[in-house]
């Protein structure tokens, strides 16, 4: 009998997190996908991930609108609620035999939340990693949650292991966004003008000769200061002087503040070198990734995906501490000094060698087959 797999996707990494799973759930005869988009991944100040979904091709069977303003603890905590009670209705109606939660935001422990109740099994992708923030809080929560890990290390799958959860439900199957890294390397050129695609704000800046792309987000635990921690960050960019791409950040707590702080850095210093952006579809993005000269931020992506493309990455601060590393990522911390020597010594070392810590381009595959043919130890039938 085919299974109905209901993806969750609440934000724009969820998208580049999920995708590939998604094509092989489409396309596997024993599989249909239901997809529910949510979050922010509706909003169009935080890029619109919805619209990148419906032009890949994908069937929108829901819309959850659950994200309260603020971007603060509180909302946040709100926000979690209100996704859980409108997802359990979503569920409620779509009836899908599996649901597939991703990462580690706090949409996703409301779907987990949600599925859980309703006697719906939950696939949690990328559990049993430690990150430094309250992300890792929410992965640990929804690995408890879940009955299928599908994990990305073999360190993710054995700490999953640890926390008793049933090996033979654990499988290793590596980050589907490293399934789009590797696309990229078949045809990596830079084949499209982001300025006249994606528009943007700021100097349209001539990125021909080499440039930077800047990824930083609010770190929950330190939201006070998410100001104070972009500044540094932009004046040590400035300051270089090369020409630099930067991207908006994710809906959380302290966003607010990393958006005041870009705003103000434009207005007071009308920096030439930098040109904004809300977000890209995720094969550009890539390829705007893999033709840069590094990546400057906290992103997880410095960790995965160019660990698999070699593009040397400046990891600042703790948003990302106890996250396994490639050889390409070097720490520093919100010192703009310590952050422009480490661009600086990441540009001198140039692309660093393929690392497949986090994947080798086949993890949406596999997931597709997991979910076709494991057991789920779940009856929805059951009553009580």
């Amino acid at each position: 009998m085919t299974r109905k797999i209901c993806v969750v996707v609440t934000a724009r990494p969820s998208y580049s997190r999920i995708k590939t799973a998604m094509d092989a759930i489409r396309a596997h005869p024993d599989l249909e996908l239901q997809v529910v988009a949510a979050a922010s991944a509706l909003l169009d100040r935080y890029g619109s991930a919805v619209r990148y979904i419906e032009k890949d091709g994908f069937k929108i069977d829901a819309r959850v609108s659950m994200v309260l303003e603020g971007e603060n603890l509180t909302s946040m905590a709100k926000t979690t609620g209100l996704g859980l009670l409108e997802l359990a209705t979503v569920f409620d109606n779509l009836q899908p035999d599996v649901v597939v939660t991703v990462a580690d935001r706090y949409e996703t422990i409301a779907t987990a939340i949600a599925a859980a109740y309703m006697n719906i099994p939950v696939a949690h992708v990328q559990g049993g990693e430690v990150t430094g923030s309250i992300d890792e809080k929410v992965r640990h929560a929804v690995t408890k949650l879940a009955d299928l890990h599908l994990v990305a290390t073999e360190m993710a799958r054995e700490r999953v292991i640890r926390m008793g959860e049933d090996p033979a439900s654990v499988y290793r199957t590596g980050c589907p966004s490293v399934d789009l890294a590797a696309d990229i390397l078949v045809s990596p050129a830079l084949d499209f003008n982001p300025y006249e695609k994606y528009g943007g704000v700021g100097t349209e800046v001539n990125y021909k000769d080499g440039y930077l792309v800047v990824m930083q987000h609010p770190v929950t635990t330190e939201y006070k200061v998410a100001r104070k921690h972009v500044q540094e960050t932009l004046h040590a960019v400035h300051e270089i002087g090369l020409p630099t791409l930067w991207f908006w950040p994710n809906v959380d707590a302290g966003s607010d503040g990393t958006s005041v702080g870009i705003r103000s850095f434009r207005e007071n210093v009308a920096p030439q070198n930098i040109h904004f952006f809300k977000n890209m579809e995720p094969s550009d993005f890539l390829r705007l990734l893999y033709n840069s000269r590094a990546i400057v931020g906290n992103s997880s992506v410095g960790i995965r995906e160019c660990a698999f493309l070699g593009v040397p990455a400046v990891n600042i601060g703790v948003r990302q501490i106890g996250r396994e590393r490639g050889r390409n990522v070097v720490d520093v911390g919100y010192d703009r000094a310590e952050i422009k020597t480490a661009i600086q010594t990441q540009i001198a070392n140039g692309r660093a060698p393929q690392d497949t810590l986090y994947g080798d381009g086949k993890a949406g595959e596999r997931i597709a087959e997991i979910l076709a043919t494991a057991e789920l130890r779940i009856d929805k039938r059951l009553t009580y």
